[in-house]
């Protein structure tokens, strides 16, 4: 009954009832209609504050989970590495991380990537002193800049301009400071040149004038994966249709952010300001994948960047490390 007042309505439309409103009885509509015994799935966030993860926030609140049969479980962690263990553990069924987390399957960590969830790095960018010397990427040759640690995929993509630029992987200078505020502090005291972050975090410090954004890194690695959805090994082998259902449920919502920019950016206030989380979302939505499915060329610079970071220490078979069968079919 529920399903045919759906279609219905969906075929009478908005002339019928006004966008607002009809939007809104659709997605009643819709949560009546899920399931009555709906799973619990624990879904874990590598950091909390990233707008990256924000499509889990927006498809609880709208219901698109819920409409595959699924409860979200979530929580947050503090970083990629916290994010493995509690993987590992068995603390959670699903992770929402960096790419560089795939390289611990090769090590034993007990998952496996389900979907490649954002591609270019849009959200990583490099910033410099607003009255520095530094007025253009030429000038870092030499330089040091700032980034999370040594073996970060923040310092990868240092090395990467580097390299790129013909004055080879250490040609840019780079010191390991850890998070954001100690990152800022260091190029305040001019004891780094520059320093790579979130793309939020930098138009922050930018508002406030305490820097300028030189470069944004999608523009230097278009081929890439920047955040994968991953499954343990357990889910996938006991409840494989929720792993599909979750993935269906994820996608919907990235269709309902595109087309909802208001409803999403009020949903990312909860860790940014309005502001910042427009200005998030008009640079970072296009690095969202519709449907999941892993680009080989972005597969081998990832393959890559394990290698030169030491991570392992050759590249690996990336064939092991994904599946696409748990994705939405086409």
């Amino acid at each position: 009954m529920v399903i045919g007042l759906v279609n219905r309505l969906r075929r009478l439309g908005r002339a019928a009832l006004g966008p607002a409103i009809a939007s809104r009885v659709l997605l009643a509509l819709l949560a009546l209609s899920a399931p009555a015994h709906a799973e619990v799935l624990r879904v874990g966030k590598a950091v909390p504050e990233a707008f990256s993860f924000v499509p889990l926030d927006v498809g609880m609140r709208y219901g698109f989970f819920k409409k595959h049969g699924i409860d979200i479980e979530p929580s947050v962690y503090a970083g990629g590495g916290k994010l493995a263990q509690a993987l590992t553990s068995d603390s959670i069924d699903i992770g929402l991380g960096s790419s560089p987390e795939m390289a611990g399957i090769v090590k034993g960590v007990p998952i496996k990537a389900v979907a490649a969830m954002a591609g270019p790095p849009l959200l990583i960018a490099l910033m410099v002193r607003p009255d520095g010397a530094i007025k253009s990427v030429d000038d870092l040759k030499g330089r040091r800049v700032g980034v999370t640690t040594a073996n970060s995929l923040t310092a990868w993509l240092v090395g990467e301009l580097s390299l790129r630029k013909g004055w080879g992987r250490d040609g840019i200078g780079v010191t390991p400071l850890g998070a954001v505020p100690g990152l800022l502090a260091a190029l305040m005291m001019m004891q780094v040149d520059g320093f790579v972050a979130d793309l939020s975090s930098l138009l922050r410090a930018e508002e406030a004038g305490e820097g300028k954004i030189l470069l944004r890194f999608g523009d230097l690695v278009p081929d890439f994966h920047i955040h994968v959805i991953f499954a343990t090994d357990k889910l996938i082998a006991a409840r494989p249709g929720v792993v599909r259902g979750f993935l269906a449920g994820w996608f919907e919502t990235i269709g309902f952010m595109r087309a909802n920019r208001d409803k999403t950016v009020e949903t990312a206030m909860s860790v940014l300001d309005r502001g910042i989380a427009e200005r998030t979302y008009d640079e970072l939505m296009p690095m969202f994948s519709d449907d999941g499915r892993f680009n080989p060329k972005a597969l081998a610079m990832l393959g890559r960047s394990y290698a030169d970071l030491k991570f392992l220490p050759a590249e690996p078979d990336m064939s092991k490390l994904y599946t696409e069968s748990f994705l939405p079919k086409p």
